[in-house]
């Protein structure tokens, strides 16, 4: 009754397993006191199935940890226990670095070749062609083989075309080519904002000087026809004349400047002749009807609308020397006979000649020499004092002024007697006044006094002194 109490019963999987537990001799014979059971007609201890499911169980964690832990060197002894025969990682972020596969097959070597992973972009040295299109694929367009790819730049608005514009325009001022101001045109899109090129060109120029107003002129020529149309030059005209109650607060001659932008215009075939007929009888603006009558007048001045090269003058070194001559004794006349300073430094900076003033020293230092009287050594002296101090005329420009009547002394000399005593006193009145420095004044000419047989010189005549 015992005996059938402890029956156990195992399925043949555990029958299987049961073949890889050891038994010892005296199981095998059967000791008079241990207990077994029947399986199939065959006794078997029950001691020895307990073990068989120890060791059944240890061979499973033993192949569950070889698949984990696979390369560190671990095994599992017989009753379960975990020996570390290999070097346990020093880092604990050993196992996560660990590129080689955890499925427990393969080499150990990383995956993909060392393709794979964060920020790699293949292997060392792969080449990848060019993809082809899929036709089949649903997304696929016909026209998408043809497409061509372009810059698009968009239209500027009136903030940032004159924010744009401003700096292209006053570098024209200083080196002239209109070429380049095209080229950098063409590569903005004015889009609406084209016949705001020649407002904006005017005024900058209204503020500017005489020369600035010609390439202005030249500018808005240049650029009909390339970057403008004519009825864009129109209607930047249209706007000024509307615009010139504004202008004319920071610029009071803005009228009068303005005709003479429109009469240029129209003597360079870029605005309609009729333009200004247009405007008959329908202007009220005060400044606008002032502006149309001196663009009126030029043009009749000008022999039937032909080009007018001088509406502005020939400004700076474009004018000749022969020209600048005059202008100059012109200048130093006026100023004789109106004894205005100011308006005379006006002239001389509207001549835009910075270069040749030392035409204006030689000139006037020969009128003092002239002269019989006070008056005019007086106003010659004021003047160039008052250019010294207020900068227009340089240091250097004073200096080659003064030398160059220091050569020319001796001719003047046979026609103006007695212009060596009036140069040294009219030479040590600027040294006083602090117009010129000492060496340049040690450097006036003196002619010597003759001296005679009497003076105990032989008979001979003492040499002029230099």
């Amino acid at each position: 009754m015992e005996i059938e109490k402890e029956r156990i019963y195992i399925t043949p999987t555990e029958l299987e397993n049961l073949n890889d537990a050891p038994f010892s001799g005296d199981e095998e014979n059967g000791g008079p006191e241990e207990r077994k059971t029947e399986i199939n007609g065959n006794w078997i201890p029950a001691t020895s199935i307990t073990e068989a499911k120890i060791n059944a169980k240890a061979k499973r964690r033993l192949r569950k940890n070889s698949s984990r832990d696979s390369g560190r060197g671990d095994s599992v002894s017989e009753n379960g226990e975990t020996l570390k025969i290999g070097v346990v990682p020093t880092s604990p972020k050993g196992k996560l670095l660990d590129r080689r596969s955890r499925s427990g097959k393969g080499r150990g070597l990383p995956k993909k070749g060392g393709a794979g992973g964060k920020g790699v972009w293949g292997t060392p040295g792969q080449v990848y062609d060019v993809e082809e299109v899929d036709i089949k694929d649903p997304n696929y367009d016909d026209d998408q083989e043809n497409c061509v790819y372009e810059t698009v730049v968009l239209p500027l608005d009136e903030r940032a075309f004159e924010k744009t514009l401003t700096p292209i325009i006053q570098e024209y001022f200083e080196h002239g080519d209109t070429n380049e101001v095209s080229e950098m045109l063409k590569n903005l899109n004015l889009g609406e904002m084209k016949y705001s090129v020649p407002v904006l060109a005017v005024s900058l120029a209204l503020e500017g000087k005489a020369s600035h107003r010609e390439m202005t002129s030249k500018l808005i020529s240049d650029l009909c026809g390339t970057v403008v149309s004519k009825t864009d030059v129109e209607k930047s005209f249209d706007r000024l004349l509307k615009e010139l109650p504004e202008l004319v607060l920071d610029s009071p001659r803005a009228p009068q400047l303005v005709g003479q932008f429109i009469a240029r215009a129209v003597g360079d075939g870029i605005l309609s002749s009729t333009y200004i007929d247009g405007y008959k009888g329908t202007v009220d603006c005060v400044q606008a009807r002032a502006a149309l009558d001196r663009a009126t007048v030029l043009l009749s001045m000008s022999k039937g609308g032909k080009r007018i090269d001088s509406v502005w003058g020939a400004g700076g070194g474009q004018q000749s020397v022969k020209h600048l001559v005059k202008e100059i004794d012109m200048l130093l006349k006026e100023y004789l006979l109106s004894g205005d300073v100011l308006e005379a430094e006006r002239c001389l900076q509207e001549l835009e000649v910075p270069h040749f003033h030392h035409e204006l020293v030689y000139e006037a230092i020969v009128l003092v020499l002239e002269s019989t009287g006070e008056k005019t050594f007086k106003m010659i002296l004021d003047l160039l004092k008052t250019l010294w101090k207020s900068s227009v005329i340089t240091v250097d420009q004073m200096k080659r002024g003064y030398e160059r009547v220091y050569c020319e002394i001796p001719d003047i000399n046979l026609d103006v007697p007695h212009s060596y005593s009036v140069l040294e006193r009219f030479v040590e009145e600027c040294f006083q006044a602090g117009i010129i420095s000492k060496p340049l004044r040690d450097l006036c000419p003196s002619r010597g006094r003759k001296r005679f047989v009497s003076e105990g010189d032989g008979g001979r005549l003492k040499l002029e002194s230099y």
